[in-house]
């Protein structure tokens, strides 16, 4: 291999989910044994025998006459190779989950385990259209594949946390969010927009967490 490109070989640690660079990951199949279900169009490469079929998932229905905004097209993939994954240059991050839980919003999520269970969370809150926020909550022993963009920063989860739910990527399942009446940030995005962004607030025990990336959906 020539010398150049030494430095960006495949990084084999014979483990289920390997991370072989912050915009690159790998899935191998044959550990664990389990599906695993992939944001369609994230396969870059795959070795060996891996079957592809495609399904959706989320919540497709309406609540209160307005959708959630939470759906995926998913692709399954099963068998015995190992599947590269990735999408628009973001930063990927394999969470594993070991029982707990973790929300995030399905516009940052790349690929999971197909053990974890998933269902849509609902935010109520007053002041934002459609009366309530949603997002993905996955609970349960596997990994999830959470995607930003730019380097993401993880902070605890106190009293006086407050964010911007455009910037927010993820929090721990157990974390009480609400919406705060009290910091409200305008911008002019395009001709006809309040400018108003929302802002959440979260409550929890020690050991709770949020993430947040450089960057506004």
């Amino acid at each position: 291999m020539a010398g150049a490109l030494q430095q960006f070989k495949e990084t084999p640690t014979g483990q289920r989910w390997t991370q072989q660079n912050r915009k690159l990951v790998r899935v191998d199949l044959g550990i664990g044994g389990q599906p695993v279900l992939a944001r369609q169009g994230s396969m870059v490469l795959y070795q060996g025998k891996v079957d592809f079929s495609y399904k959706g998932a989320g919540f497709a229905g309406r609540i209160v006459g307005n959708a959630t905004g939470q759906e995926m097209q998913l692709m399954r993939c099963t068998g015995q190779g190992q599947v590269f994954l990735a999408e628009n240059s973001t930063m990927l991050h394999p969470i594993e989950l070991q029982g707990d839980g973790i929300c995030v919003s399905a516009e940052n999520v790349l690929a999971f385990d197909e053990s974890l269970q998933y269902e849509v969370r609902r935010i109520e809150g007053h002041g934002i259209p459609g009366g309530a926020l949603f997002t993905m909550q996955f609970t349960g022993t596997g990994t999830i594949v959470v995607k930003t963009h730019g380097t993401p920063v993880v902070l605890p989860v106190t009293p006086t946390t407050f964010a911007d739910c455009n910037a927010v990527v993820a929090w721990s399942a157990a974390a009480q969010v609400v919406v705060s009446s009290q910091v409200r940030m305008r911008r002019n995005s395009y001709p006809g927009d309040t400018g108003e962004s929302v802002n959440l607030q979260f409550r929890g025990a020690p050991g709770n967490f949020i993430v947040v990336q450089p960057y506004e959906i």
